[in-house]
């Protein structure tokens, strides 16, 4: 089950619109460039390779850099 399922669904729509458009066979850098541009154009709240810390055990163990991140 989906935690924000009406979001999910309308971001998966768009990934859908740039793999259609594209095909197969980029680096993924290029499929996320895209995505981030049409979500921007879909009046999303995106940031890109945003630094997460990652705890555990209440330690940060280390840092993971997440591609895209939409509506926080």
């Amino acid at each position: 089950m989906l935690k924000h399922r009406k979001l999910s669904r309308k971001i998966i729509r768009r990934f859908y619109e740039v793999y259609n458009e594209l095909g197969t066979g980029f680096l993924e850098s290029v499929y996320e460039n895209s995505f981030y541009i049409l979500l921007n154009e879909s009046e999303f709240k995106v940031e890109k390779q945003v630094s997460i810390s990652v705890y555990f055990k209440g330690q940060e163990v280390g840092k993971y850099v997440a591609d895209l991140i939409v509506e926080g």
